[in-house]
């Protein structure tokens, strides 16, 4: 009689262990992550909600954009001629110096930019 209820509990624990290593869940890559879309079609909290500024906050946006780019200019046209008085300042000599200068660093510039895109097109030559 005890060999009976040990081989019972045997097939039992067989019978569990067998049915719990074949429970995989989602075990397939491009299984549905999202239930409802299962279910449904499609999920339920996708909806955009369309809203409008009031027309107070974009005339104050729009004000806001265009007196930055007022600055922005004046800034530029600050630094240009900023620039402009610190070369007339300068004696003949130090002005033609500077002037080389400038035009060797851009120069420089023109060339090292030149590189950097042929490296750059050669990079995404390589990874087509």
């Amino acid at each position: 009689m005890e060999n009976f209820q040990a081989k019972k509990l045997i097939l039992l624990f067989m019978i569990l262990s067998l049915t719990i290593s074949g429970c995989n869940a989602q075990s397939y890559k491009r299984s549905i992550r999202n239930p409802e879309r299962a279910l449904f079609g499609k999920s339920l909290n996708t909806k955009k909600v369309k809203y409008r500024e009031a027309p107070s906050i974009m005339r104050a946006k729009r004000k806001q954009a265009a007196n930055q780019e007022k600055l922005k200019k004046e800034y530029n046209a600050n630094v240009k001629e900023n620039r402009k008085r610190s070369v007339e300042i300068q004696s003949p000599e130090v002005k033609t110096r500077m002037l080389d200068n400038r035009k060797e660093s851009d120069s420089k510039y023109r060339e090292k930019k030149k590189k950097m895109g042929e490296k750059s097109r050669r990079v995404s030559k390589k990874y087509k």
